[in-house]
């Protein structure tokens, strides 16, 4: 039918993308997202059957009514009929990008706007620290799968790292073909296989953990690190928190009468940390500063504490732990929890974990509990044979 407001108006939005195609003229059409947006388009060929389709986005219905939709697409067709590509000065300006410049679009448009705050730290630390600046240098257009796997092989003292700046790639390079920065299947991270890993579980011991405590204490004593960076390295080594929940929690998310800190965003969405009474304890004694939302101040005004591992490098020096990064702190709580009998469903909540999966990783150290159990059962029943006539 013929597109008209009424038309579009009466268009629901669906689960998935939708398009009306106008019945009079051919290629004009009204883009419908589930969020309910709705954009009037024209779609086009240049060359005929077989050439790529190509889409004009003419705006948002609303900001433009459909009459003025329709005669802008009838613009755009006239141009497509005698030779003319409406979208080929876009694809030179496209063209002639770097890949630090697409790097910096993604952030802006889709990192920053749509993922976790953790997920956002860890892309822009790959970008900063991971590509090399021949690497960023780059055309958009022009990196192939072979220098992306010369990249990943430059990173392989450190497999994990190798495979998770490889995954960012590879998302990167997908954004990138959907908003028409490169061409259609062209991601050159297919393929390229990923390293072996070696899933680390290490775990402090009762020793460690004493030794641990005692150098906080000391740290707070001799002013070895700010106030805020021990704070912040008690509560999630008691909540079993991810460093950049910590770090970035504000006040307005601790509701510390409940005992409960609600994420708004997380790396598996909204979430709760359930804070025992030390915990609770060591938020409240953390100084709130003027102008600062954070409970961890940084030493820049208004800000978190931006970096934490100098402090972490010092503080596990002296505990001699060296070998222990702040993350296995999570994997201590998660650890503590199961040897003390705390089923594995009870645990995966505490941590935050949205796939049961990811909790049975800690299945094999609930071993002693049941040793444990089985023992006390054939004591009982022990006792049974000895009292039996």
């Amino acid at each position: 039918m013929k597109i008209t407001k009424r038309v579009i108006d009466a268009s629901l939005p669906e689960s998935k993308t939708k398009y009306l195609w106008d019945s009079e003229l051919g290629g004009f059409g009204v883009k419908i997202l589930p969020s309910g947006r709705k954009t009037f388009i024209v779609q086009y060929r240049m060359g005929g059957r077989g050439s790529r389709t190509r889409r004009v986005t003419i705006g948002v219905h609303g900001s433009i009514s459909a009459d003025q939709a329709r005669s802008a697409a009838k613009k755009i067709l006239a141009m497509v009929a005698i030779g003319t590509d409406p979208l080929a000065e876009r694809d030179e300006e496209r063209a002639a990008l770097k890949v630090s410049d697409v790097i910096e679009i993604f952030t802006k448009e889709h990192v920053e706007a749509k993922l976790s705050d953790n997920t956002i730290f860890a892309y822009e630390a790959i970008a900063r620290l991971h590509l090399s600046d021949e690497f960023k240098k780059m055309n958009i257009r022009d990196v192939t799968r072979q220098d992306v796997a010369r990249l990943h092989f430059s990173l392989r003292k450190s497999h994990t790292m190798a495979n998770k700046t490889l995954a960012y790639l590879s998302k990167l390079f997908n954004w990138a073909e959907k908003f028409g920065y490169r061409d259609d299947h062209t991601n050159p991270c297919r393929h390229i296989d990923k390293f072996k890993e070696n899933k680390r579980e290490r775990f402090l011991s009762s020793e460690e953990q004493e030794r641990l405590w005692n150098v906080l204490d000391r740290a707070e004593k001799e002013n070895l690190t700010t106030l805020y960076h021990v704070g912040a390295l008690r509560v999630i080594i008691l909540t079993g928190a991810r460093l950049r929940e910590i770090l970035h929690l504000k006040w307005e998310y601790a509701n510390l009468e409940r005992g409960v800190i609600r994420l708004p965003k997380s790396k598996t969405g909204a979430k709760n940390i359930y804070l025992n009474q030390t915990a609770i304890d060591v938020i409240k004694s953390m100084p709130k500063q003027l102008g600062n939302p954070y409970v961890f101040c940084g030493l820049v005004p208004g800000q978190p504490i931006h970096e934490m591992q100098k402090a972490w490098q010092r503080i596990r020096k002296l505990a001699k732990i060296e070998d222990v990064r702040i993350h296995d702190l999570r994997h201590t709580f998660a650890s503590v929890a199961v040897m003390n009998g705390m089923s594995l469903p009870m645990v995966g909540a505490l941590l935050g974990h949205s796939q049961p999966r990811t909790t049975a990783r800690y299945a094999h150290l609930a071993v002693d509990p049941l040793l444990d159990a089985a023992e006390l059962v054939g004591e009982k029943l022990l006792e049974r044979k000895q009292s039996a006539p």
